[in-house]
């Protein structure tokens, strides 16, 4: 029976990836020759997601390039290296993200994607899909919709939110800070989800780079599911390009 199931996972994982390649590759072909395509890379002093570290608190070197039409589709790929437990064997993670962006107004503007989790390296099954949503006002304020019927790899569903802020100082410097909360099936994970937080300062002292320092917390809940190495509070410190 577990074989079955790990069987059908994989079937539906390999699925998932081809469905996703193919749009992304449908995309570009049709935007070809209306595409704008951008990129960003990064090196930070550890890479943390959703309030936890993903690389058990060490460096991460990180990359990304989208390719966006006028239509407001978009595809986009973004890789890092990552340090799981040691019998997952993952040593890196890509993500695969096929949406649509658009303005709403002078005010509005809305975007919507399918992003698909993938770590190519691992020995064990922890890719997963998620669909997510955010509409931003006025450029400076923002809120966030994210929903996965195999969160974190599981298969149980989960629902991330998240709403954020802008504060410019002037036109090099920032603030940014956001309050999240994930709600996850308790069977799963131990708990019925997490709340984190984050408050960042971002100078851009030269473009295109930008230098960021970001203080992230969680509340005790995210140690009893990530352990107390992996949640809690700590500092991260990037420096960032985009192009």
């Amino acid at each position: 029976m577990k074989q079955k199931i790990f069987r059908a996972r994989e079937a539906r994982a390999r699925l998932v990836t081809a469905i996703g390649a193919v749009a992304g590759l449908m995309l570009l072909v049709s935007q070809a020759k209306a595409a704008e395509v951008s990129g960003n890379a990064a090196l930070s002093t550890d890479y943390v997601w959703r309030g936890s570290t993903q690389t058990q608190g060490d460096p991460a070197v990180q990359a990304g390039f989208k390719v966006a039409g006028d239509s407001g589709l978009y595809a986009s790929i973004w890789g890092s290296n990552v340090e799981f437990a040691p019998e997952t064997h993952a040593s890196s993670e890509l993500d695969f993200t096929v949406g649509w962006s658009r303005s709403l107004g002078d005010d509005w503007a809305l975007d919507v994607n399918i992003l698909r989790y993938q770590y190519p390296s691992t020995t064990v099954d922890l890719n997963w899909t998620e669909l997510n949503g955010t509409a931003t006002w006025k450029g400076n304020y923002w809120a966030s919709l994210g929903y996965s019927n195999e969160a974190l790899g599981y298969d149980e569903a989960g629902v991330y939110t998240l709403v954020g802020a802008r504060f410019p100082v002037n036109d090099a410097f920032r603030f940014e800070a956001a309050l999240a909360h994930y709600f996850l099936d308790d069977s799963v994970v131990a708990e019925d989800g997490y709340s984190h937080g984050q408050l960042s300062a971002i100078w851009a002292f030269k473009a295109p780079f930008e230098a960021r320092l970001t203080a992230h917390a969680t509340d005790p809940h995210a140690k009893a599911i990530f352990g107390d190495d992996f949640a809690g509070s700590r500092i991260e410190a990037a420096l960032q390009a985009s192009f």
